[in-house]
């Protein structure tokens, strides 16, 4: 079977998906400084481990084609344009001072956003013709979908003892 080329979409869809992750990596790392909750420590080791072993398929598929490579912290850069679902600087900034539960509420909110931005970027890959039919980019694409899902059900599951 021959193989299917990628298009622009794709390369756009894997640079934006690069500093999505990037800060869901972010958001991640003051877990350990912020809440006092075991689940919540290993909710955010998941989320670290996976996003940073994606972010760094994600450099070497854009590599391999050629395609420019963005800084994983790019979106922090003046200007630069936030991905759906991506927190503001404020939204970081209010993450990062709050402590015990008002951080977990805060980051179980933020990262939920943060996934349905995700879910929203597969959409409009999908949704764009001709893209994601790379066999890399549909199964990467497929798993983010799939793995952001799972992981929207169990923190509004989480999220719910902090709503009481």
């Amino acid at each position: 079977m021959s193989r299917v080329a990628h298009t622009e979409a794709d390369v756009r869809f894997m640079q934006g998906m690069i500093s999505h992750h990037a800060q869901a990596v972010e958001m991640s790392d003051l877990v350990d400084n912020h809440t006092s909750s075991e689940a919540m420590r290993k909710l955010a080791q998941r989320i670290q481990v996976s996003q940073a072993d994606e972010i760094k398929m994600m450099e070497r598929w854009l590599s391999t084609r050629g395609a420019e490579v963005p800084a994983a912290h790019a979106h922090h850069a003046m200007g630069a344009t936030l991905m759906p679902g991506m927190l503001t600087a404020e939204e970081m900034a209010r993450l990062s001072a709050a402590k015990g539960r008002d951080f977990d509420r805060l980051f179980l909110e933020g990262m939920i956003k943060h996934h349905e931005g995700a879910l929203v970027m597969v959409k409009d890959l999908f949704a764009t013709r001709g893209a994601g039919q790379d066999s890399d980019i549909f199964a990467f694409a497929s798993d983010v979908d799939a793995d952001q899902r799972m992981e929207i059900d169990r923190m509004r599951g989480m999220l719910k003892e902090y709503q009481q």
